[in-house]
């Protein structure tokens, strides 16, 4: 039984490793939306707030808000109130090639006093809570007539999935980055509680082969966030803080195509939603104000801040390797950061942004399709956007 683990967690390492395909290149930028649940599959049901409808209703708000960038490509997992079989949504990113999943529900409790956003990417955790939430979002297996395409996962016992850590950790980092964003935005524009950044077992994040999170947008459970949630006004302002944190996080990760929009208002979407009154948000944690990205030059050379330089992340892998070319597909200069659980893999080191390009087309040349540049300033990582001076 352990031979047959280790060689399925063997086979995952070396497809995160070697294998992406989906990540940041010469193309449009490509987005699956995923709203939770469909047809007969309600989702949770509190004070007549139905999630499958607003969890629908913020994805075609979030879809057309980023669908006014030309560089966005925006894939949905379904745009109607039907059923979709919950591995059907992973492989719909997957054949897209997305470069990145974002699935999107409500939450809901049986005591009705908990409230607040959260974000949650997958992992393995310990917390009652944490797996509670997965247990819901999974339970839709049940519904499923074919059972044994997922297995033997237990949607009852979330943490029976063997090797979650592995076929994502490849993008954890990034992932968590992504959902630090939008719980960013949720916090800092829309004064919503924040609950965080969470790891969990979901098996539609577990499938996923690119940066996945599952944004959890209140509770259904508490009246006055689940009529908030279930309003126009509320759903126009949660779309447009995710649509903001993708085109932010796109900004950093993703080189190919160009913006061609910065845009301020929510979109109304023309499909049937979901109104009611608004209502007063519940307290929440108040954060400073990120400073505003520079915008980048057109054409000439991209002038780069005192004291940074630039390598070339080629792979993030829980496995320890000798830095040699026949272990990078032939890349020399290869360096590696092994100060968490996950290693991450560099190709090169250069002091200018331009000449950092050059690496990362080696990079992908080499195969590394989801590769990308990582500055860094006194031995730290720092963002894109911090290492660029403004022309």
């Amino acid at each position: 039984m352990m031979g047959n683990i280790n060689l399925k967690l063997a086979f995952f390492t070396f497809i995160a490793f070697c294998s992406a395909t989906f990540a940041q290149d010469n193309s449009k930028f490509r987005v699956v939306l995923d709203p939770g649940h469909g047809g007969k599959d309600y989702g949770a049901i509190y004070h007549d707030y139905i999630e499958k409808n607003i969890a629908l209703n913020v994805a075609l708000k979030v879809g057309r808000l980023l669908e006014k960038d030309n560089s966005v490509d925006v894939i949905f997992t379904r745009k109607t109130d039907v059923f979709i079989e919950l591995d059907e949504r992973p492989n719909i990113a997957n054949k897209a090639k997305a470069n990145v999943f974002v699935s999107i529900h409500c939450n809901g409790e049986a005591k009705k006093t908990a409230f607040g956003t959260e974000t949650f990417v997958i992992g393995s955790t310990k917390s009652a809570s944490n797996l509670e939430v997965a247990k819901k979002e999974n339970d839709v297996i049940h519904l499923e007539k074919d059972k044994v395409k997922y297995d033997g996962f237990n949607p009852d016992s979330p943490e029976s999935i063997i090797g979650i850590s592995i076929q994502q950790e490849a993008y954890r980092d990034q992932s968590i980055d992504l959902a630090s964003r939008v719980e960013e935005r949720f916090t800092e524009d829309l004064k919503r509680k924040k609950r965080g950044v969470k790891q969990a077992p979901f098996w539609v994040l577990h499938k996923t082969a690119m940066p996945s999170i599952l944004i959890e947008l209140g509770f259904l459970s508490y009246k006055s966030e689940g009529e908030y949630l279930n309003s126009e006004a509320g759903q126009d302002e949660l779309a447009e803080g995710i649509a903001k944190a993708i085109l932010g996080y796109k900004k950093e990760y993703h080189s190919g195509g160009s913006s061609s929009s910065d845009y301020r208002e929510p979109v109304t979407v023309k499909e049937k939603e979901v109104k009611s009154k608004p209502v007063e948000k519940p307290d929440s944690i108040s954060t400073p104000k990120a400073p505003a990205a520079p915008k980048p030059g057109a054409t000439k050379p991209v002038a780069t801040a005192k004291g940074v330089i630039f390598k070339v992340q080629i792979a993030a892998s829980g496995k320890t390797l000798e830095l040699v070319p026949s272990n990078f597909n032939g890349l020399k200069n290869i360096s590696k950061d092994a100060s968490s659980s996950v290693i991450k893999y560099y190709y090169g080191e250069v002091d200018s942004y331009d000449e950092a390009k050059k690496l990362l087309a080696e990079a992908k040349e080499k195969g590394y399709s989801s590769a990308f540049i990582v500055p860094f300033r006194d031995g730290q990582r720092i963002k894109i956007e911090e290492a660029l001076k403004k022309n």
